[in-house]
């Protein structure tokens, strides 16, 4: 069984930094490929970032490219989302999750295992 635990999150203002970690413990962690996804009240989980286990290729949604990074550790076994500029926009719940099977980066779908989230507010 994998686990995935998630920290970092918090309250900042409009404009700030976070900066989550993704603990995995998976003896194959170079193997899986990572993603990032938030959910915000009342709204659908959404893919916020992703890395690729075989080269590194990294994704963004037009709503975050050029403020969020992802990256991943494969030494520690952790996965990164540096989060800058940050707007109450991106308040949401942020989940990691990893994934051996090939098929879009982006889905939820095809994701085997998932963290429990964790809380980003971003005030005004």
């Amino acid at each position: 069984q994998v686990q995935l635990v998630e920290s970092g999150g918090g309250l900042v203002q409009a404009g700030g930094s976070l900066r989550l970690s993704c603990a995995v413990s998976a003896r194959t962690f170079s193997g899986y490929t990572s993603g990032w996804f938030r959910q915000a009240p009342g709204k659908e989980r959404e893919f916020v970032a992703g890395i690729r286990w075989n080269d590194s290729s990294k994704y963004y949604p037009d709503s975050v490219k050029g403020r969020f990074t992802i990256s991943r550790d494969n030494a520690k076994n952790t996965v990164y989302l540096q989060m800058n500029s940050l707007k109450p926009e991106d308040t949401a719940v942020y989940y990691c999750a990893v994934r051996r099977a090939v098929g879009p980066i982006w889905s939820t779908r095809g994701y085997d295992y998932w963290g429990q989230g964790t809380q980003v507010t971003v005030s005004s």
